[in-house]
């Protein structure tokens, strides 16, 4: 077997390998391939990189396979949304002036009133229920939702990127398992809301 590192000493290169990337062909039959040429050269420091359309699934296929990869290049799945190209969404007034306002055309129908969202946990930390109630309510559990912006300016800190990624690893882990699967079917999360939302849901119908 050849001397890798060696080899590479000898055409001129200047520093030593840290990884490979794969990009092309059967990405896990490679995979193999070189992690066995590495380690057989005492190369077993170097890296493998696997990249080419890759997404959630077909990284979740390598990793379920056991193929010998310590890094995945994510792009074109990563930046666009081949499944949904557009995002429907709608921005939906629900109070204004202090006063709730409430959208009631069929099957679109709103809930009034500034929110807050309180999120329940179990003993072990997990979250097991999210609760939507209004603004100045109390409830069980650590409400989500803090104000950052007022009068068009940030007044609240910015998180810095590494306490962004520290609390996205932990939301995550704390989901129920069956919501960390890939594939469709998986249960929707509890999500209730207050006695108080809906009273008032009820009064600005009864006002209108």
């Amino acid at each position: 077997m050849i001397d890798i590192e060696h080899e590479l000493a000898s055409r001129g290169a200047r520093s030593s390998v840290r990884a490979i990337r794969i990009d092309s062909g059967d990405l896990a039959a490679q995979a193999r391939l070189a992690r066995r040429m590495f380690d057989a050269a005492h190369c077993e420091h170097i890296r493998i990189v696997l990249s080419s359309g890759l997404d959630e699934q077909s990284i979740e296929a390598l990793v379920a396979a056991s193929v010998p990869v310590d890094v995945f290049g994510v792009g074109t799945a990563l930046d666009t949304s081949s499944d949904a190209p557009a995002l429907d969404m709608a921005y939906k007034l629900q109070e204004y002036a202090g006063k709730p306002r409430r959208k009631k055309s069929e099957g679109k129908a709103t809930w009034p009133g500034a929110k807050q969202v309180f999120r329940q946990r179990d003993d072990s930390g997990k979250a097991v229920l999210d609760r939507i109630c209004l603004a100045d309510d109390h409830s069980e559990g650590e409400p989500l939702l803090s104000q950052v912006l007022r009068d068009g300016r940030r007044f609240a800190p910015l998180p810095s990127l590494p306490d962004i990624q520290r609390y996205c690893r932990r939301e995550v882990a704390a989901l129920p398992p069956d919501l960390h699967r890939l594939e469709e079917g998986a249960s929707a999360f509890p999500v209730q809301i207050s006695a108080a939302v809906r009273r008032l849901a009820t009064a600005v119908d009864a006002a209108n």
